[in-house]
Order: C-alpha cells, then sequence, then structure tokens
C-alpha cells in the first residue's frame, strides 16, 4: 500500500481577477513550500520544435514530444525535470498542490504533478487548453511517484490552479480521476485539501459512476467533488482556521485593490502560515501581472531563495533571446545524477545555485547583528520597490524595451548579490 502523509507538504496558490484587482489585470501567486534544505532554482527554457516520434524525459518516466514546445520560465525544486510553479510565452500561469482523499495514492513512477505542470506550460496557450493538456496526460500515464529527494516515499495527488489573461482554472484529482471549476472573476486560492465542490465545469466522463462503485456517493443527493472524494467537510472549509482559510480571508480582506504588492504581501504572512518556517518552509515563491489588453507584456517575478519575506522579488519579461539564468540554475550532474540512479536517492548532492549561496551565507551572518539585518532588508525592499515601479511604468505606458528585457532577471539578480556582499 503506497505510504500517504499529510500535512508537513503545504503549498497555497491564488489567484485575483477583475473586478477584485485594479488595472483590469489577473494577478497570480504562489509559494513554493518545501523540506528546509531544498534547492528552488528559476530555469528558463526557449520554445523549441521537435522531431516526429521524439520523446522527452520526465522525472521518472519518458513519454510522447509534441511537435512544438512554448518558452517557460519555471520556479522548481532542482532536482527534478518539471516545476511547482512557472509561466510560458503566452501568459499561462500554473502552480500545484499536494492533496489527499480516499482515493489510494499511487506510489508506482508516473508523471509527476510537477511534471504535468511544466508540460502543461510547454503546451498549451490557454489555461483552458492546459486543463486539456494535463487530464490527457493524466489519462494516458497516471500520476505517482516519488516527489522528495529522499529514499523514503512521499506520495500524494495533485490539484492545480491554472490562469491566463482572461480567467482561471482549478483542477483537482484523484489517481486518474479529476473535476475543473472555471474562475472568471473575483479571488480563488488552493491549499493542500480538495475545495471544488458543486460547481463543476469539467470533469472526468466516469468520476460520478466510480464515486457510486465505492460507496462514496448515492448517486441522488447533489454531487460535490471535494465531500465526496475527500474526508472534509465541505460546509467549514472557509470558516474553519487553516492555510486554505486564512489565505481566502487575505484574499478577500484586499478585494477590489489586488496588485502584485499585495500578492507579495500575502505570501510573506507568516501568521497565517503561509510563508512557513521549520523543516519544510517556503523556498521560493511567484507572483504575475497578466494583463487582459494582449499588447502589454506580461510580467512574472520570482525570489528563487526561502522565505519571501527575507527574498526579493526580481521581474522576468518573456522577450527573444532571454539571457540564461546562470546564476539561479543549479549544478547538473547528468546520468550520475542520484535522481537517475538506481536504487534512487541513495546519496544527496550539492545542488546550489550561486544567488541560493549568498542569500544563506548573508542570512546566516546577519542572525549576529540585528542593525545589519535592518539594513540589508531596507536595501531589498527598495531595490523590490525600484522595479515594481518600473514594471509598472512599462504597464501604464506600454514602453517595453525589448534589448533591456533581455536582462532584466538577470541584472536583477546582479544587483541583490551586491547587496549581499
Amino acid at each position: 500500500m503506497a505510504f500517504q502523509y499529510v500535512e508537513p507538504s503545504s503549498c497555497d496558490t491564488f489567484v485575483a481577477l477583475p473586478p477584485a484587482t485594479l488595472g483590469n489585470r489577473i494577478i497570480f501567486g504562489k509559494n513554493s513550500d518545501r523540506p528546509s534544505d531544498e534547492v528552488q532554482e528559476i530555469v528558463y527554457f526557449p520554445a523549441t520544435t521537435h522531431l516526429p516520434g521524439e520523446k522527452v524525459e520526465c522525472t521518472y518516466i519518458e513519454i510522447e514530444q509534441v511537435p512544438e514546445t512554448y518558452a517557460v520560465a519555471l520556479s522548481r525544486p532542482s532536482w527534478l525535470w518539471g516545476a511547482e510553479m512557472g509561466a510560458n510565452e503566452h501568459g499561462v500561469c500554473i502552480g500545484n498542490e499536494a492533496v489527499w482523499g480516499k482515493e489510494e495514492v499511487c506510489d508506482d513512477e508516473a508523471l509527476l504533478g510537477m511534471d504535468l505542470v511544466r508540460l502543461g506550460l510547454e503546451r498549451a496557450d490557454t489555461a483552458e487548453k492546459a486543463v486539456r493538456v494535463i487530464v490527457d496526460l493524466l489519462d494516458k500515464y497516471g500520476q505517482g511517484g516519488n516527489c522528495m529527494e529522499s529514499h523514503m516515499a512521499f506520495t500524494y495527488h495533485n490539484s492545480f490552479l491554472l490562469a491566463d489573461r482572461k480567467e482561471a482554472w482549478v483542477l483537482e484529482t484523484s489517481g486518474k480521476y479529476w473535476a475543473a471549476e472555471k474562475i472568471e472573476g473575483g479571488v480563488r486560492n488552493i491549499s493542500n485539501q480538495f475545495s471544488i465542490t458543486s460547481k463543476i465545469d469539467r470533469e472526468h466522463p466516469e468520476l460520478r459512476s466510480y464515486a457510486m462503485s465505492k460507496g462514496w456517493w448515492d448517486g441522488k443527493k447533489a454531487f460535490d467533488f471535494a465531500g465526496t472524494y475527500s474526508y472534509l467537510n465541505t460546509a467549514r472549509m472557509t470558516t474553519t482556521r487553516g492555510r486554505y482559510c486564512e489565505g481566502y480571508k487575505l484574499l478577500k480582506k484586499h478585494e477590489g485593490s489586488i496588485t502584485a504588492e499585495t500578492m507579495m504581501a500575502i505570501l510573506r504572512d507568516k501568521e497565517s502560515g503561509i510563508n512557513m518556517e521549520g523543516s519544510f518552509m517556503t523556498t521560493g515563491s511567484m507572483v504575475s501581472i497578466l494583463p487582459q489588453e494582449p499588447h502589454l507584456p506580461c510580467i512574472h517575478f520570482f525570489t528563487g531563495t526561502p522565505d519571501p519575506d527575507r527574498s526579493l522579488f526580481k521581474p522576468f519579461i518573456f522577450v527573444p533571446n532571454i539571457v540564461q539564468l546562470v546564476k539561479t540554475s543549479s549544478p547538473m550532474f547528468g546520468p550520475e545524477d542520484p535522481v537517475k540512479k538506481q536504487p534512487r536517492f541513495q546519496t544527496k548532492p550539492d545542488r546550489r545555485h550561486e544567488l541560493y549561496i549568498k542569500h544563506e551565507n548573508s542570512a546566516l551572518m546577519l542572525e549576529s547583528s540585528k542593525e545589519k539585518c535592518e539594513v540589508m532588508m531596507q536595501q531589498i525592499r527598495k531595490l523590490e520597490k525600484e522595479k515594481i515601479d518600473e514594471m509598472e511604468n512599462i504597464l501604464q505606458n506600454g514602453c517595453l524595451d525589448v534589448n533591456q528585457a533581455v536582462n532584466l532577471f538577470s541584472s536583477c539578480i546582479e544587483d541583490e548579490i551586491h547587496i549581499y556582499a
């Protein structure tokens, strides 16, 4: 029987759509909460064409490649192929969460939920198409495998929040079964629990009949996905204390005036538990601005370092000829990587990238000096505000300098490292 572990893994993904936001934009945000010693890297892969019959090697299994993949920017645990969150050149953003329910979790190696995030971004130019990509891959290849860089099994089902310039979708899975909800306005968040109840816009064709065969649903009362497939009392989801509830309350508190800075503040919130500390902690964060006007660029902010409260959100814009993100890319170990060798995860290599090391060293140094810590954090916040203002100017005036955008993320990393030095 698969090992099912339910609490330390905890992530939160948020989306706000007009009229909940300012400026006719969709705002997307996510924290990636992982073991505290795990390195989150920010990587970029350009659009690529592929030969007929070509395969793609995901974290554990090889699958059929498609003729063309879109450019993607990913924030991911550095040991795997997929990602917990990211965006593509068409303004699609996806984040995933671990969820558990009545259906047994499969620990056989298949596609990880994080693989499905990357595949959805590489193969879909809208959030709705990404839903279709993910459920088709789920049906063909299944989901499963160890989701942590460890010889101890850690497995789960997956939920996804997907957004583009026009709308958002929540997709929640239980084994091969799934339900999807379309979000066209207001606010929505997902955490480590099923959250789709009776508003189901798409579903697996056997979702309800399977539930009846398991005795989870009698076929008579109104069908509630979360209530049927999980052990959760869905009537109490947004009223009981917990990260899902606390995240929802923070979104509602700012509804009507949500900006990228609002979303960053939510991701930094420690009292709610959204910004996690301890053996499982927030190892990376992402916020995206998705303007509904197609001539304006989508802007994505990534930290690439632990604890958003002491990290810098750095802007990234998709333009041709992006400079490779060397200082947020972890070392590669090829066929000798313990993830690739059987049995897996027998050793754990040093996957720290340059930005992570500088950030880590500065944190250790600052523990001994509150005054130095305050000065450095003032510098970080000042730089972040300058970058946010620069991005706002681009969105207000439509004046994107493509040549400057090529180095936007990388130059911001240099400024950040200079502060740590």
